[in-house]
C-alpha cells in the first residue's frame, strides 16, 4: 500500500487538536491545513467591518447561514488577530470548507480596494507540512556514531555567547547527558513516550536542532521553547501570541531559529504573524527559518518574508542540500525567496536514549520511487521501512518496523538545514566579534564562495567546516 504523507499527517494533527476540526486546503487539494468554520482578521474596527461584510454576503448567498457569523475569541490580543466563526465546524468533511471559502469570497472586492489582505483562513503552522518536515523519520546513528556536523572546538564564554532561541517542540528528559547540550536551557516535552513506552512522533525534533547549533557554534546560549508541542502543530491565530510570550520571558535573542511554517495559497504573509514580524523587524533579531519540504517553489511562511524588501536582512530562509552537498535535496522548497541552502539530508545530531535505549515504531512507510521525481536514493525510498499509518494491516503482510535510539540519530529536512545556518551565523559572530546578527549573516553570505545546483540553477550553499559529506545512495535498478 503506497503511503500518503499528507493525509497521514492530517490525521495525526487532528488527533493532537481534538477540539479544533480541521480541513485541507485550498478547496480539496492537499497544500495546507486550516481550522474549519473560522476565519481571522485584524482586531478592532477592521474585524467589525469583516464580520459585517461576511454576514451581508451570507444573507445573499444560498447555502450560507448568516446567523453563524460571530466572534469566536477575544476582541483584542497581542498578535492583533480576532477569530470570527463563519460556519458550523461539525458540518462537511475534511476536504475544504464551504463557509470559509464563502467568507473569503465576500472580502475580495474590499481587499482589491484596500490593496492588502483583510481576511484569512486560520492555518495550522507545524513542523510537519504536506510532505513531511522532517523530510523523513529519524534513523539510529549506528554506522557512524558521531555528530555531523562534528563538534567545533570553540571555547564557551558566557560574556560573549550568542543568544539563540529555538521555537520548536521541546527537549527530551535526558538531553543533558549529551555534553554539547549541557548548558542548553528550556522546556521539556510533556510526554515523550506513549502507553507502550514507544517514542512518540516528532519527539526530539527540538533537541536535534539544539544539538546542531551547539555543534556548529559552541559559544552560544541556546534556549528551546516547547511551543509546538505534541505533533508540532499550532493554529496561526495562537502562534503570534506564543512567539511574543517566548521573547517576553527571555528577551529578544540575537538569533531566532524556527523550523516550522505553512503555505497559505497566496504570495503575501500570514495574517496571524503580522504584528510579531513587524516587531521583530524593529528589534534587530535575525529570524532563520526553514523553507519547507513540499518540493516546490510556493512561498512557505514565515521563511518567505525573506523575499520581501521590507524584511530584507531580518529573515534568512534556508533550503536543504542533499547528503553530498552538491544538489538540493529532493524534498526542499526552492525559489527566489530562499536565501541559502545548507546540509539538511542525513545530518546527525542528538535525539534521545542517552540514559537508556528508547524504542520507536515508524509511522510512515517509504515509497517505491521518489515522490518528487528524483532518481538518486533519497529519503523517500531509502532505507526502506513499513510505517504504522501507511499500511492497511488487515490486508498487508507488512508490519511496521521498530528501531531503538541510544543517543544520536540521522534525520533529514529543511528543519535541520535551518539550525546549521543559524549556527554558522553565530559562529561568525564569535570569530569576528560582530554583535549584529543581521550584519553577520550578510557578511557570511558575501564571503561565501560555495554554490550548489538546485532545480537547474546555482544557489549559495553554506557548508560548515566540520560537516562531512555523506555519499548519496545509488538507486536500485530492477533487472
Amino acid at each position: 500500500m503506497a503511503p500518503h504523507r499528507f493525509r497521514e499527517q492530517f490525521e495525526q494533527m487532528q488527533r493532537a487538536l481534538p477540539g479544533v476540526p480541521l480541513a485541507m486546503g485550498p478547496d480539496d487539494s492537499a497544500e495546507f491545513i486550516y481550522e474549519k468554520g473560522v476565519v481571522i482578521a485584524r482586531d478592532g474596527e477592521e474585524a467589525l467591518a469583516v464580520e459585517d461584510a461576511v454576514r451581508a454576503h451570507f444573507t445573499e448567498t444560498e447555502g450560507l447561514v448568516p446567523e453563524n457569523v460571530r466572534r469566536a475569541g477575544p476582541r483584542t490580543n497581542r498578535s492583533g488577530i480576532t477569530r470570527i466563526q463563519v460556519g458550523d465546524p461539525a458540518e462537511g468533511g475534511r476536504e475544504g470548507d464551504f463557509a470559509v471559502a464563502g467568507a473569503l469570497r465576500a472580502m475580495r472586492t474590499a481587499e482589491g480596494r484596500a490593496g492588502r489582505r483583510l481576511i484569512s483562513r486560520n492555518h495550522v503552522v507545524h513542523i510537519a507540512p504536506v510532505n513531511c518536515c522532517p523530510g523523513d523519520e529519524p534513523l539510529p546513528a549506528q554506522q557512524d556514531p558521531h555528530p555531523n556536523p562534528a563538534l567545533t572546538p570553540t571555547p564557551y564564554d558566557a560574556g560573549t555567547a550568542v543568544r539563540v532561541l529555538v521555537i520548536d517542540n521541546g527537549l527530551v528528559s535526558d538531553y543533558r547527558s549529551y555534553p554539547p547540550l549541557a548548558r542548553v536551557e528550556g522546556d521539556l516535552h510533556e510526554a515523550e513516550t506513549d502507553e507502550d513506552g514507544l517514542l512518540r512522533l516528532y519527539i526530539g525534533h527540538g533537541t536535534f536542532i539544539a544539538g546542531l547549533i551547539a555543534a556548529v557554534a559552541p559559544n552560544t546560549h541556546i534556549t528551546v521553547r516547547n511551543t509546538l508541542s505534541d505533533v508540532g502543530a499550532m493554529l496561526e491565530s495562537q502562534l503570534g501570541d506564543e512567539l511574543f510570550r517566548a521573547v517576553d520571558e527571555g528577551g529578544w535573542p540575537d538569533i531566532l531559529s524556527l523550523s516550522a511554517g505553512t503555505s497559505n495559497g497566496r504570495t503575501d504573509e500570514l495574517l496571524g504573524l503580522e504584528n510579531f514580524m513587524r516587531e521583530l523587524n524593529e528589534q534587530g533579531t535575525l529570524l532563520v527559518a526553514a523553507a519547507g519540504n513540499n518540493g516546490n517553489a510556493t512561498p512557505f511562511w514565515p521563511a518567505a518574508y525573506a523575499g520581501r524588501p521590507d524584511f530584507a536582512g531580518a529573515v534568512l530562509s534556508v533550503g536543504a542540500l542533499r547528503s553530498d552537498g552538491e544538489f538540493g535535496a529532493c524534498f526542499s522548497n526552492h525559489g527566489p525567496w530562499v536565501n541559502v541552502f545548507a546540509p539538511g539530508e542525513r545530518v546527525t545530531s542528538a535525539l534521545t536514549g542517552f540514559d537508556s535505549p528508547v524504542p520507536y515504531v515508524y509511522q510512515h512507510s517509504t515509497y517505491d520511487t521518489c515522490r518528487f521525481g528524483f532518481s538518486y536514493g533519497c529519503t523517500c525510498t531509502h532505507p526502506g521501512h513499513a510505517g504504522l499509518l501507511s499500511e492497511d494491516h488487515e490486508t498487508s503482510v507488512s508490519k511496521p518496523d521498530q528501531v531503538m535510539f541510544e543517543g544520536l540519530a540521522q534525520w533529514s529536512g529543511t528543519s535541520f538545514a535551518t539550525p546549521v545556518v543559524a549556527g554558522m551565523v553565530a559562529a561568525h559572530m564569535t570569530a569576528t566579534g560582530e554583535r549584529d546578527p543581521r550584519a553577520a549573516a550578510r557578511q557570511l553570505l558575501e564571503l561565501n564562495t560555495e554554490l550548489a545546483e538546485v532545480r537547474g540553477g546555482h544557489v549559495p550553499a553554506l557548508l560548515p567546516g566540520s560537516w562531512r559529506p555523506v555519499p548519496v545512495v545509488s538507486p536500485v535498478i530492477a533487472v
